[in-house]
């Protein structure tokens, strides 16, 4: 047996969690919202939906984007997107952390049932 969860942050609905967190670092380090849906096998149609959701919902944008030209266009994670990753990581691992000690000591196979109690 192991342990499994998802952490998300809500707000009105979804509002960041894994999927978002993982398509802004693909956006960070290609340089496109198209680039990084494909990495990911969404449609760009899918990713621009959803993070334009998810600005509705936090209140704030997460992409600036760059209209195609004679050197094409882009996107980059704003500093308040970049923030919001920062913090979500840094909770996610504390997050991980304390579940992986509380499901060791609930769970773990050296323990008799009256050591857990």
């Amino acid at each position: 047996m192991r342990l499994a969860y998802k952490i998300w942050l809500d707000q009105n609905g979804k509002a960041f969690g894994e999927g978002p967190y993982d398509l802004l670092q693909r956006v960070e380090r290609t340089g496109s919202l198209r680039r990084a849906a494909e990495e990911l096998g969404m449609s760009y149609n899918q990713a621009w939906h959803l993070l334009r959701t998810l600005e509705g919902r936090l209140g704030f944008d997460l992409l600036e984007r760059q209209v195609g030209g004679v050197s094409g266009g882009g996107s980059t994670v704003t500093p308040a997107a970049r923030e919001l990753m920062r913090r979500y990581e840094g909770f996610r691992q504390e997050a991980r952390e304390a579940l992986d000690k509380l499901y060791a000591k609930h769970f773990s196979e050296e323990q008799t049932d009256s050591e857990k109690a």
